[in-house]
């Protein structure tokens, strides 16, 4: 159970980044961005201080980081027309083979 809360806390990891990419451009609008933000950001914190009840930090932080770091990439590619080059790409499988590995070897 701990392992599907690190995963709706690294997704939640990934609102806090949308919400704070949709900030910059609101004029007018933007507090509704930040409360998402701060909102998926408690939540996010808590959810992580959950799971890591069971699940070794040494695991949990980088399993809840990398899902947020992957997140946000993918959302800057697909939401925010950010570049997906070659390099953006192979760092990012990279960064999941990372985080897979760990998991394995813990």
């Amino acid at each position: 159970m701990n392992w599907i809360i690190l995963i709706i806390a690294g997704f939640c990891e990934t609102g806090f980044a949308f919400c704070l990419g949709k900030a910059k451009p609101a004029v007018g609008t933007e507090w509704w961005w930040i409360a998402g933000f701060a909102f998926f950001y408690v939540l996010s914190a808590v959810l992580l201080a959950k799971a890591t009840q069971t699940i070794p930090i040494g695991i949990a932080y980088p399993v809840w980081t990398g899902i947020g770091a992957v997140g946000a990439v993918l959302l800057g590619i697909f939401v925010f027309h950010e570049p997906a080059t070659f390099w953006r790409l192979l760092f990012l499988s990279t960064l999941i083979l990372s985080i897979v590995g760990l998991k394995i070897v813990g």
